[in-house]
């Protein structure tokens, strides 16, 4: 099979950049990398030329005027944005099976999920070399697909990237991070995307970003962390924290109480802030219309909305809404505001004594599509309990492949304080300096 079909296929990217006819053909000619490269970006991140629709019927059709800030900067670095990749439909997913155009497969194994909601992300940055994968993370959707694709999924700090042109899940939670296979692409570009924008006030409070000047001695490994894990997982963890010794890095097991609380407080805010975003998609500034415009307002939004978004966003609307409601507010989304705070307490505490935070990525390898099918919803919302954590406190963190078992990747994540990614770039220099990463090879 042609790298062409193995993207169109198995990433299911939901537009190319239109001059190209030979996917394989176009990008062998970007031989003078660098400076010039490749990416694509996430399907909630707007560019101009190409529809935005966030994995959603609902935005069918929509194409934005203009380019997100990410997407802008960059293209003034020399880079082609050759594609959209697809995700679950507004990032309301773990394994990117909830998109209205497709499900992207692991290239690993196509039976598998390649994990989400930025499946698509991660699979193009798994097939293509040289490749630079925009994602974005509300509660885990950068280390998620890293984990299962096997490739490098980083996080930064929140507002350290512009969210300006991302069609926002949870504005409090959503980060725009990077998808790679190597970290000197980390260093090339995460300057790139980073910096004050204007255009996005939570951006413009970040101090100078530092690539350099910390070198990581010791780490922190939660004990709830490493319950309930798939035993393959644990091997392959317990197997890269001797590996981590050998280089210098002493692994600290403590105790991190608050872990048991975040899964709960993350959909409790992230469902609240998207019921509230959802709300402006109704079938008359984005995307799709109604057919049947001589009803009430109500009826009208409700055709649309009911017709055009899937059964997880439905879900996802309807909790989030429940949440704020009066007589519901100070006993769900006040809490869970609390439990914010108490989990990024508990994060600092433990980064007093050691330089970072360090977990399995996800409980498990990337499953069968037949296995997902049999999941009930709060099985597959337990899987983010590793993920949601450091996305709950704004954090920087990155997934790491760190084993294999019957050939399909496993993450480790480590997390670090606000602002110092480059602890996080410091590890990943040392970690696949030795360990050496496998991408999966032609696909027939």
């Amino acid at each position: 099979m042609s790298c062409h079909l193995t993207v169109e296929k198995l990433v299911t990217l939901n537009e190319r950049y239109h001059p190209f006819s030979d996917l394989t053909k176009d990008l062998s000619d970007l031989t003078d990398y660098p400076p010039k490269f490749h990416f694509s970006a996430k399907d909630n991140i707007c560019a101009l030329g190409f529809q935005a629709r966030a994995g959603s019927k609902i935005l069918d059709g929509y194409r934005p005027p203009f380019d997100a800030t990410v997407v802008r900067k960059m293209r003034e670095a020399d880079g082609i944005l050759i594609g959209k990749t697809n995700m679950d439909e507004f990032g309301f997913g773990t394994f990117c099976t909830n998109s209205a155009f497709g499900v992207p497969l692991n290239p690993h194994d196509v039976e598998r999920s390649c994990g989400g909601s930025s499946g698509g992300a991660a699979a193009i940055a798994a097939l293509l070399e040289k490749h630079v994968s925009l994602a974005e993370s509300t509660g885990g959707s950068i280390s998620c697909p890293a984990s299962f694709c096997g490739v490098i999924g980083f996080t930064p700090t929140y507002g350290r990237v512009s969210r300006y042109g991302l069609i926002d899940y949870a504005n409090s939670l959503d980060k725009i991070g990077l998808i790679v296979r190597a970290p000197s692409d980390l260093r090339r570009f995460l300057p790139i995307i980073s910096g004050p924008d204007k255009k996005d006030p939570t951006s413009c409070v970040q101090p100078r970003l530092e690539l350099d000047g910390f070198k990581v001695k010791s780490v922190a490994v939660p004990e709830e962390a490493l319950r309930n894990l798939d035993p393959a997982v644990l091997q392959a963890f317990e197997a890269a924290l001797g590996k981590l010794k050998e280089q210098g890095i002493e692994a600290h097991r403590v105790s991190m109480p608050s872990l048991g609380f975040a899964l709960a407080a993350y959909y409790v805010l992230a469902t609240s802030e998207a019921s509230t975003n959802l709300a402006r998609y109704k079938g008359m500034l984005f995307g799709v219309r109604g057919g049947h415009i001589d009803q009430s307002f109500n009826d009208y939004f409700s055709e649309v909305r009911s017709a055009n978004f899937g059964k997880e966003a439905k879900r996802r609307v309807l909790l989030g809404t429940y949440t704020r409601m009066v007589g519901f507010r100070d006993r769900y989304y006040l809490k869970a505001l609390a439990v914010r705070q108490l989990i990024i307490k508990e994060y600092q505490g433990l980064m007093e004594r050691d330089d970072a935070v360090l977990t399995p990525t996800m409980p498990f390898i990337a499953p069968r599509f037949t296995e997902i099918a049999k999941m009930k919803p709060l099985e597959v919302y337990q899987a983010d309990f590793l993920t949601v954590p450091p996305n709950l406190t704004g954090m920087p963190h990155i997934s790491l492949p760190c084993g294999y078992h019957d050939g399909m990747p496993i993450g480790m994540q480590f997390v670090a304080p606000h602002w110092e990614e480059r602890r996080l770039l410091d590890v990943a220099d040392r970690w696949c300096g030795e360990f050496k990463i496998r991408f999966p090879g032609a696909i027939a």
